[in-house]
């Protein structure tokens, strides 16, 4: 079920040299101790990377069957470490010097100490990276690694209910062209040791009591609710799209027309808030019984995740993106379904955006703070500030504009719609539908309408193709 690869990536430069964070392996053979060096990285409290394909001074000299490789690499690595590794390691493509290589991602885990299958917790079964070299670890350091593993995981949780179904999570599955077969609640650890459904499982279930808020407020503060709605009581999977469609429609987007160009400001980043609500949900400390939530102010948007920075972690660490997940479970079919790309990517598109200024941490929660991104203009300019969407112009500037709004708008259908497309030209009147909570006629209507207008058109089939806002 893990994931190989969805397309190679290109590195622009040759690697440079070995550390305790990267090895790099010429070819893999059967005399390559791939899960030694696995190992060692899982136990290693900052993950690590290994590089098949690439000799000892960093050169690239690529791989020959690359995805047969790939998939003994996964097959090794899933049926010879023990506890599961799954949900911590990502084998992909890279392209380095026009060479094909192997890069295998792994994230420390929290289930320390994890050893070779076949010797056991033992110095021939357990290692740790130091400098550059996977190290057997001393009898005395795998007992105390092992007095102190969590094991309060999700996946040792038993399920508030055992009568579950899981159809909503098969058809995620079936949609990115994978079929969960009768043994998948054991292949994605839905069971507890004893064979009972546990809390991952309860929170991937079609029915469950979790549920998500996306408050929205008046003001900067609190005191005043405008809206305040529930995203859950389902499959994690749905909930997390609804929570993210919701945000798309909230992203207002200002234009402000200048004598030279036009100047586009949404309110927050799409792409770093998108990552930075699926940390939340996927990090989420699920033990104390409280989701993440999302709320909405005047000039502001918070996302706050319940539990501290996982143990072992310090905070540059959680800025690095060094991956430790919590709950490695539903990072795994997270990262199945593609809601994420791969391990350690999250951070970093969100640091490319926004700074460690927009993190608060508390004694039992992480919280993002972001405020909103107002057109600024600072030469002195006479134009109008438009609607993105759909070119309806809403006010007047003179001198430096800053986006607030004195009065209230009430937005039309059409206009949300037509918001939706922009951030997501590819959306479904399915996701439309749960955005808007309309009916599916009702949301075909106002499409045959803003088509008939000549604002949108439908590029390709209805599964396959995507929406084109028309210029006018």
């Amino acid at each position: 079920m893990q994931n190989c690869a969805r397309g190679a990536k290109t590195a622009q430069k040759t690697l440079m040299t070995e550390s305790n964070r990267i090895e790099f392996k010429r070819e893999l053979t059967r005399e390559l101790d791939i899960e030694k060096e696995v190992v060692a990285f899982l136990n290693y409290r900052e993950g690590g990377i290994i590089y098949i394909g690439v000799d000892d001074s960093g050169k690239p000299v690529g791989v020959k069957d690359i995805d047969g490789d790939m998939l003994k690499i996964k097959d090794r690595i899933r049926m010879g470490i023990l506890p599961s590794p799954m949900g911590l390691f990502d084998v992909t493509i890279e392209r380095i010097e026009e060479k094909p290589v192997i890069k295998v991602f792994i994230s420390s885990g929290s289930e320390k100490p994890y050893y070779k299958k076949q010797y056991g917790l033992s110095p021939k079964g357990c290692f740790i990276r130091i400098g550059t070299a996977a190290e057997p670890m001393t009898q005395a350091q795998i007992d105390d690694l092992y007095t102190h593993r969590v094991h309060n995981s999700l996946k040792n949780v038993v399920s508030p209910r055992q009568d579950l179904t899981f159809t909503q999570l098969r058809i995620y599955y079936a949609e990115k062209g994978m079929q969960l077969n009768d043994n998948f609640l054991r292949s994605l650890d839905l069971l507890t040791d004893d064979g009972k459904l546990n809390y991952v499982a309860y929170l991937l279930a079609d029915e469950n009591g979790n549920s998500m808020k996306l408050a929205k407020y008046a003001g900067q503060d609190r005191y005043e609710l405008i809206s305040n709605n529930e995203y859950g009581y389902c499959c994690l999977l749905t909930a997390t799209q609804k929570v993210l469609d919701k945000l798309d429609v909230e992203n207002k987007v200002s234009s402000v027309i200048t004598p030279t160009r036009r100047i586009d400001t949404p309110q927050w980043d799409r792409l770093a808030i998108r990552e930075a609500v699926i940390n939340a949900i996927v990090h989420n400390d699920y033990i104390y019984g409280a989701p993440s939530k999302i709320e909405l102010f005047s000039d502001h948007l918070e996302i706050t995740s319940i539990g501290r920075i996982p143990q072992g972690l310090s905070r540059e660490d959680f800025f690095r993106g060094v991956s430790l997940p919590r709950n490695r479970e539903l990072m795994r079919v997270f990262r199945d379904v593609e809601l994420v790309e791969s391990l350690g990517s999250g951070m970093q598109r969100i640091m490319r955006k926004y700074t460690k200024d927009n993190f608060e941490f508390g004694d039992n929660y992480i919280r993002m703070v972001v405020p909103y991104n107002w057109v600024d203009v600072q030469e002195k300019v006479t134009g109008k500030v438009t609607s993105k969407a759909t070119g309806k112009v809403t006010g007047k500037v003179t001198g430096k504009v800053t986006g607030k709004v004195t009065g209230k708008v009430t937005e039309k259908t059409s206009d949300k719609i037509l918001r939706l497309i922009t951030a997501n030209p590819s959306i479904t009147i399915a996701r439309m539908m749960v955005a808007l909570s309309m009916s599916d006629s009702g949301i075909r209507k106002v499409l045959r309408n803003l088509q008939a207008q000549g604002a949108i058109r439908r590029v390709g089939s209805d599964k396959t193709g995507h929406w084109e806002i028309i210029e006018k």
